[in-house]
């Protein structure tokens, strides 16, 4: 058996978190995708639903974090090279994003982050291929 992931973040705007995430390359399966989600595709198995923060409140119990405070989860995606990386933080923040601070080099990588929309943290990370 292959097992899929996916992971559910709540969203102030729903369509405005679309066209933010499409901008940055990622497509939406529309047979999952409505007036209250969206599955944006991250891989061939991997997907973040993107849920209203109303619609996300009905499968917990808990209190929604405030990510413009806290920070929930930091979530990383890996880009094609270390110029990828810069693009997709470039365009996330030309998009209302909010960049997370410079970029790092490791030598074997590299990484930049942003804050989405809604205060969520990602975090984009490009790992040279001889050092793995």
């Amino acid at each position: 058996m292959t097992r899929k992931f996916f992971v559910n973040l709540p969203v102030r705007d729903l369509s405005k978190s679309m066209a933010f995430f499409t901008a940055l390359g990622f497509e939406f399966d529309p047979k999952f995708t409505g007036d209250h989600s969206a599955c944006m595709r991250v891989s061939e198995g991997a997907f973040v639903m993107l849920l209203t923060e109303s619609f996300f409140a009905g499968f917990t119990k808990r209190e929604l974090c405030d990510t413009r405070t806290h920070e929930e989860a930091l979530f990383s995606f890996s880009a094609a090279s270390r110029s990828d990386v810069d693009a997709i933080v470039a365009k996330a923040v030309a998009h209302g994003g909010v960049s997370a601070g410079p970029p790092e080099d490791h030598g074997f990588m590299y990484d930049q982050g942003f804050y989405d929309l809604d205060g969520h943290g990602w975090n984009v990370v490009w790992t040279n291929p001889s050092a793995t």
